[in-house]
């Protein structure tokens, strides 16, 4: 039996948002007197150096910038990591109910701890996470996963996090900031609108159900045998195919990326207190006075980047002799720590200058008619630095006869993907969350 029913679990989160205190305002640039333009590195960054800082980035080819953007930097690896204990016979995940400064609707359900380098060691002034010595002590506890992953590299410029689980047996003090939950409440907590937040879903993305042969849950309950069977019963052996792609992009595309100092972009301008572009695009940069009760630090300024709109991030699936197999794309990103990463079949933001292909105008015309959707929900982006930015997460079953796959695209089972996810930096973080909403 969970130790929280979920109606419980919910009733929680509602009364800590009515009572906690959240003040956030957007302010122009010239009113953050934390942050400034720093005319020797070209960067805008706060005083004391640290944090992050926003440059600016260009893809060139042949000597010529063929695009451009604002780009986070932020040179240090934080945690996300989450501890789990068998409680009652079940294995339960401590989570944290947390408040970002962007997060759209305050509270979301985040990993026991999710801090920067940054927190962890002070440097802001405020104090340690709660349970930090069980993840810097990780090595006396179980490690179900420690991997290194990406962010979102269409905004940060190589940024990645260590992705941590660790299982303990001894007995824990459980924090008013923190509740005990089940593997399938927290997946069914993510069919609700932005309420896992997007560090849960990476971690819980990495569950290594294939390198371990291991399901936490009775077989017997499973209701998609086949995704149970593409994760225990299938071959695994797709990886090969992708690899010489993805090592073929590496290898002979000659794009070039140069940092550049910020006010240097051509096509990028401080307007109305607002760092924007002069045409149409997926996001600007804003500044912000925030306030937050029950935080490290409680009162602070910062730039967070806000989307233009909602983009679109889509999964394609079909069954073959009972094995699920997912359509995946291999897309490169402006700020990928390494070129090019594996992505969801579909990754859209509001404003795309890709062209539809076959593969996009099958995936939309299903959603249109809202034929074969498994899973369709909003679900939040990183609140540190994301300003109430919400995607659209949605899983389509196909047939396999439906699609022509083009250049990029490879069908893989579930066991190829998490045999990867073991992986740094293989899968990139919009495909990571798709798959963490996945349920036997």
């Amino acid at each position: 039996m969970p130790v929280n029913r979920i109606e419980s679990l919910l009733e929680r989160i509602a009364d800590k948002n009515k009572s906690i205190h959240v003040s956030m305002k957007k302010i122009p640039f010239e009113e953050t007197s934390q942050w400034f333009y720093d005319e020797e590195t070209g960067e805008i960054r706060n005083q004391n150096r640290n944090f992050f800082q926003i440059k600016g980035l260009q893809i060139t080819e042949d000597n010529k910038v063929i695009s451009e953007q604002p780009v986070i930097i932020q040179d240090e690896i934080g945690y996300l990591g989450i501890i789990r204990k068998k409680i009652n016979g079940e294995m339960h995940y401590l989570m944290q109910y947390k408040i970002e400064p962007g997060n759209i609707n305050k509270i979301q359900i985040s990993p026991t701890i999710q801090a920067t380098k940054s927190n962890f060691t002070q440097k802001h002034g405020g104090k340690k996470p709660a349970y930090l010595e069980y993840f810097v002590n990780a090595k006396k506890y179980k490690i179900i996963v420690d991997q290194i992953q990406s962010e979102q590299s269409s905004r940060f410029l190589a940024k990645r996090n260590r992705n941590i689980i660790i299982e303990i047996d001894e007995d824990i003090e459980v924090l008013p900031s923190h509740d005990w939950m089940t593997l399938k409440q927290i997946k069914e907590l993510m069919r609700y609108d932005n309420l896992v937040n997007m560090d849960t879903r990476t971690v819980l993305s990495c569950l290594p159900f294939s390198v371990e042969n291991y399901y936490d849950g009775d077989i017997s309950n499973i209701h998609d045998k086949a995704l149970y069977n593409s994760a225990v019963n299938s071959s695994g052996n797709f990886s090969k195919k992708i690899f010489s792609y993805i090592n073929n992009v590496k290898m002979f595309d000659d794009t070039k990326k140069k940092i550049v100092p910020l006010f240097s972009l051509e096509n990028w301008e401080m307007k109305n207190g607002e760092f924007v572009c002069k045409e149409p695009y997926s996001f600007k940069v804003i500044f912000c006075d925030i306030e937050i009760e029950g935080r490290e630090v409680k009162h602070w300024c910062q730039p967070l980047f806000e989307a233009t709109g909602i983009a679109l991030f889509g999964l394609l699936t079909y069954v073959e002799n009972d094995i699920r197999y997912f359509i995946v794309k291999c897309k490169p990103e402006i700020g990928c720590f390494d070129k090019i990463e594996i992505g969801p079949t579909v990754q859209r933001e509001h404003i795309c200058s890709e062209p539809e292909n076959n593969v996009d105008k099958l995936f939309l015309k299903k959603l249109e008619n809202k034929d074969g959707i498994m899973f369709d929900t909003l679900l939040s982006e990183e609140g540190g630095r994301f300003y109430c930015e919400q995607n659209r997460n949605v899983i389509i079953e196909i047939r396999k006869d439906e699609i022509e796959l083009p250049e990029g695209y490879f069908a893989v089972d579930f066991k190829t993907l998490n045999s990867l996810v073991q992986v740094n930096n293989i899968l990139n973080i919009q495909l990571r969350n798709l798959l963490s909403v996945l349920e036997f």
